[in-house]
């Protein structure tokens, strides 16, 4: 099994639950063609760096799965088949590009985890009053 990350731009006109429903359509297609998802991020909407489809913005989502090298023919027939795709980008990490993703997932893990705690302390002591 190979270690991939694929990340796709959806078009800015989506709902929230449009857009988070077009992710599900496609980390569906990965794991009915035996892929194992290790992380999923939704980077939310974004400014392009270019103008596409007369577009600006679009929503970004970066996955990260291990599997068989024909899923990403199936997932680039997904992504060219779904019109919410503006762009799409498949590849193989290598195993220096696999150390540095769990390193980058494990501290974005580690600043979540710190995030919250901070967040409740304040709450805390404002029901007090």
């Amino acid at each position: 099994m190979n270690h991939y990350e694929t990340v796709f731009i959806l078009t800015p006109v989506l709902s929230e639950a449009q857009m988070k429903e077009a992710v599900e359509k496609f980390t569906k297609v990965l794991t009915d063609n035996g892929a194992t998802i290790v992380n999923e991020e939704i980077w939310g909407l974004r400014k392009l760096a270019y103008p596409i489809e007369k577009k600006s913005t679009g929503f970004y989502t970066l996955i990260e799965f291990d599997g068989e090298p024909t899923i990403v023919k199936k997932l680039d027939t997904a992504y060219r088949r779904d019109e919410r795709v503006i762009r799409y980008l498949t590849f193989r990490l290598d195993k220096y590009a696999a150390e540095y993703a769990a390193k980058r997932r494990s501290l974005r893990a580690k600043k979540a985890a710190e995030t919250p705690a901070e967040n409740v302390e304040p709450q805390a002591e404002a029901n007090k009053d």
